[in-house]
């Protein structure tokens, strides 16, 4: 039976912060599948991973194609999974992020999930360099494979997880999380610890906004409440 709450997380800028990490494993990742070296990404804010490669080979008049991606998705894994020791040291989880997660799990009547553009693995790996994964369901994720667009990651969440839009609610920085939430009933709250103003996740339709997740008791009010 499902439980009363889901809880949709984004990861990049939400729960961790890679400090320009995660950049640097992608172009090694974009260098490696395409023999071009990266002169410039595609923005990949609130994007998923097939859109971000697409518009980038693009930028270098590389031709797409799923088997691209699927390669470039091997090799990003790959990567992330070689260094994942210096993602530990280099990048950080997002102050409050591990506090908060592990409140709520400890409250039965809620599952928590991520809804990431990151393909699986480097997902995993961000997650697990930070002690995040734990509290975590990631056999009802849904990830940058499963979708291109932040719409079509919440439907397979919700698909996955059998919980109906108004048992869930999804956290993210991006305008792109809150219009992803939003496109299929679920309510969302805006986290600006991102690129992105409190203001202007408020105006893209989010329920509320956090400054961030440091306050444990105001951020769990607004989750459950």
């Amino acid at each position: 039976m499902p439980h009363d709450l889901l809880v949709l997380w984004d990861i990049d800028h939400t729960l961790v912060d890679t400090r320009g990490m995660g950049r640097e494993l992608w172009a090694a990742a974009f260098h490696e599948v395409t023999g071009v070296e990266l002169r410039e990404q595609a923005s990949i804010e609130g994007l998923t991973e097939p859109v971000i490669l697409r518009e980038t080979a693009r930028l270098h008049g590389v031709c797409d194609s799923r088997e691209l991606f699927e390669r470039f998705a091997h090799a990003l894994g790959a990567a992330h999974v070689r260094h994942a020791a210096e993602l530990r040291v280099r990048g950080q989880a997002l102050p409050g992020a591990r506090q908060l997660l592990n409140a709520l799990a400890q409250r039965p009547e809620v599952r928590q999930t991520v809804v990431t553009g990151n393909i699986r693995t480097a997902a995993e790996v961000k997650l697990s360099a930070f002690d995040l994964e734990r509290e975590l369901d990631l056999d009802i994720a849904s990830f940058g494979e499963d979708a291109d667009e932040r719409p079509g990651l919440v439907r397979v969440a919700l698909r996955r997880s059998d919980a109906p839009a108004e048992h869930a609610v999804l956290l993210g920085d991006t305008p792109a999380d809150v219009r992803g939430g939003l496109a299929h009933g679920v309510r969302v709250i805006g986290v600006a610890t991102g690129h992105t103003s409190a203001a202007d996740l408020a105006a893209a339709g989010a329920a509320q906004v956090l400054p961030n997740l440091a306050d444990t008791e105001r951020a769990l009010r607004l989750i459950v409440g």
